[in-house]
């Protein structure tokens, strides 16, 4: 395994450097941070050996690793699960991925460094070697709202299916043939989810099977822009717009402003997989797939500190509601 040493001399820094860099100092400059987290990254470095453990044992302090805080979704799940670890006696350290693999795994081991009693995870795709050595190590994980396959912890999320189910319903009630879907990356439960979801019932609900009206995003506003240009780009008119996330939802809608004009993009009806507050004010109103992320986050922090406690956590789907804003 390799040592502290081992990733100062990698990174061509001191050792005092690069210990305040994976101990989350900041006195520490940029430039030394990113060439440290490289060569611990390509270390496979864990700070959490034998003798940092006889220094400090685990704290009583949780992880959580949210995929991206902008999201209000997850802003729900993260207030949520803080307010339910603090009624237990347990403080929350936040962190916020952006939707990117990498600086996941930085935060991953910035929290093995700093003992936390447990984690809990919105992963951003499949299991990275940081992450096998957490789980290697007994820390106690929960995922909130993304699996990943191989993992075996409980799992706090969404159901998926049931949400498209409710959103394929609404588009046959409203008579839409033609429905342009902009989905997340497919390497992401959620992303992959709901894309198979959309596809195994839109033959039956009398939507196009073409599949040129399918693209896909990151997840975010941009990505989501990029993909919905991308789509137009070949000629292609939907009558209606499903976005797979609220971020996704909001970067089609501006990608339609962008290319063919905010009047045009109007006759264009949208509909979300996540309702945002200002949903109800655009023009048209957009309908929206509500889903809990205050009751994910509470579930999730009572079941991870359940584990700690030495007790069986067990996974749960929550159900999702639809808002119909159509003849608003």
């Amino acid at each position: 395994m390799a040592t502290i040493k081992d990733v100062a001399e990698r990174a061509g820094v001191s050792l005092g450097t690069a210990s305040r860099v994976l101990s989350g100092s900041s006195q520490t400059s940029p430039d030394s941070r990113a060439r440290v987290f490289a060569a611990a990254g390509e270390l496979n470095y864990v700070a959490h050996g034998p003798a940092r453990a006889l220094r400090r044992a685990r704290t009583e302090v949780l992880g959580l690793l949210v995929s991206d805080i902008r999201n209000p979704f997850f802003s729900q799940l993260a207030h949520a699960a803080e307010r339910e670890a603090m009624k237990r006696g347990y403080t929350v350290i936040l962190a916020n991925a952006n939707e990117d693999a990498s600086q996941a795994d930085e935060y991953l081991r910035i929290f093995a460094s700093q003992r936390i009693a447990g984690l809990l995870l919105a992963p951003q795709g499949p299991v990275s070697p940081q992450l096998t050595s957490l789980l290697a190590s007994g820390l106690p994980v929960v995922l909130l709202n993304r699996s990943i396959e191989g993992v075996d912890a409980p799992l706090y999320a969404t159901d998926n299916a049931q949400g498209v189910g409710l959103v394929l319903d609404w588009l046959q009630s409203r008579g839409h043939r033609d429905v342009a879907f902009i989905g997340g990356p497919p390497t992401i439960s959620t992303g992959a989810e709901r894309q198979e979801a959309y596809l195994a019932g839109r033959e039956s609900h009398g939507i196009s099977t073409d599949d040129s009206l399918i693209e896909t995003g990151d997840f975010l506003e941009e990505g989501a822009a990029a993909a919905m240009i991308r789509l137009l780009d070949r000629g292609t008119r939907p009558s209606a717009v499903f976005g797979a996330n609220g971020p996704t939802t909001l970067g089609a809608v501006r990608g339609m402003r962008q290319r063919l004009g905010a009047a045009e993009a109007s006759r264009i009806e949208v509909v979300s997989f996540d309702d945002l507050d200002w949903f109800e004010f655009a023009t048209p109103a957009i309908s929206a797939v509500k889903h809990d992320g205050a009751e994910i986050g509470r579930l999730g922090a009572h079941g991870l500190l359940d584990l700690i406690a030495g007790k069986d956590a067990f996974s749960q789907r929550i159900t999702t509601t639809f808002v119909d804003r159509a003849n608003i």
